[in-house]
């Protein structure tokens, strides 16, 4: 769980008493002031940080200080105080990746936009027993932070205007995928249907071998739709693609919302699911929207919930079953096992709502 630092020094003074109280009520892992009076009025709930170079430091309260020299370094870890490097140039970058892998807290903060830096930083100290947090301009900036190379720093820190902005933070650091608990469905009949719209989802990242999308008629069923990473004759690979299904058709999202294929673009935001049920967020680069055969897929899981999925109707086109397998839809018979999602759920516009609904 990625975790945020508060930086409270240049908040509005009108607003500062409404930030303090934001931050430890959305339990941030601390706050940073370099007045001693705001930190004594503190919970223990909340990390006290202290930037200046005070004589003195409570036991309690983590001391951070600039650090401007690899000299600094051992005798600052010696101490168990944070460091601060303002990263400029090279030599700076050099100082923040030593800092980062020999102190207890580093805090990075970049004056160019571009975050190769931070990659490299990030890089340096993967194996550090140290926590790297890098100052981030908005909760924006925050989002991308937590990105760089999958993995991001351990810690963000913010100078938020107002408490909405600590709350906004907070909630995006929070913001995981699930796992699924993914069960086998057995499909009870193919229907071939004519013509209709079909839709694939081209996707801004790769995928694994054994990761696809759960697609579905109704919003309380979902078959794992196989991306194209399997070599197919007559064709390369498209291992940013999955060919999904009808347009009406939804797709399971983050947050436990679906979306229509018909309603996703560039740069919707949709779930990749692997065989053992892990998710991930990926982006949507753009969707193709084609007139071609159909296939009805109809499938029921173990509790008698019946499950339906729509695609175009050719042997290329994909699902997994059990043991991320994968199989030609058109060779799907009554009995197969293909891999699926039973959701309790009803839904409206997307979102799950307790109300009377039934889908057939």
């Amino acid at each position: 769980m990625k975790f945020a630092w508060i930086d409270v020094r240049s908040a509005p003074e009108a607003q500062r008493e409404a930030v303090i109280d934001a931050a430890i009520h959305a339990r941030v892992d601390a706050i940073v002031t370099d007045n001693p009076d705001v930190l004594s009025v503190l919970p223990s709930t909340v990390k006290r940080v202290l930037v200046g170079d005070f004589d003195s430091v409570p036991s309690d309260v983590i001391a951070l200080r600039e650090v401007k020299d690899e000299s600094q370094i051992s005798g600052l870890a010696a101490q168990n105080v944070a460091g601060l490097v303002h990263v400029v140039d090279d030599p700076t970058l050099t100082l923040a990746c030593n800092a980062a892998i020999g102190l207890p807290y580093t805090v990075v903060q970049f004056k160019d936009p571009t975050k190769i830096p931070l990659e490299i930083v990030i890089a340096a100290a993967d194996r550090s027993p140290g926590q790297l947090i890098c100052a981030a301009s908005s909760v924006e900036e925050a989002q991308i932070i937590v990105d760089v190379l999958e993995k991001g720093s351990e810690g963000v820190l913010l100078a938020p205007r107002n408490a909405d902005e600590v709350f906004k933070l907070v909630r995006m650091l929070q913001a995981r995928t699930p796992e699924l608990a993914l069960q086998p469905l057995t499909v009870e009949s193919i229907e071939h249907l004519g013509l209709g719209d079909r839709v694939c989802i081209d996707t801004c990242t790769h995928f694994e071998e054994d990761e696809g999308m759960l697609v579905g008629s109704y919003a309380h069923g979902f078959i794992l739709c196989c991306s194209e990473t399997h070599p197919l004759p007559y064709m390369p690979t498209r291992p940013f693609r999955i060919n999904a299904g009808a347009l009406h058709s939804y797709v399971l999202g983050q947050d436990n919302r679906t979306n229509y294929l018909s309603e996703l673009k560039s740069g919707s935001v949709v779930l990749a699911v692997g065989a053992d049920g892990r998710t991930r967020r990926i982006v949507v680069g753009r969707i193709k929207l084609e007139s071609r055969p159909l296939l009805s897929i109809n499938a029921v899981s173990e509790a008698g919930v019946k499950v339906n999925l729509i695609v175009q109707d050719d042997w290329h086109v994909r699902v997994l079953g059990q043991g991320a397998s994968v199989l030609n839809v058109t060779e799907l018979t009554p009995g197969t096992q293909v891999l699926g999602y039973v959701a309790t759920d009803k839904r409206h516009v997307g979102w799950p709502v307790g109300e009377f609904c039934v889908e057939k």
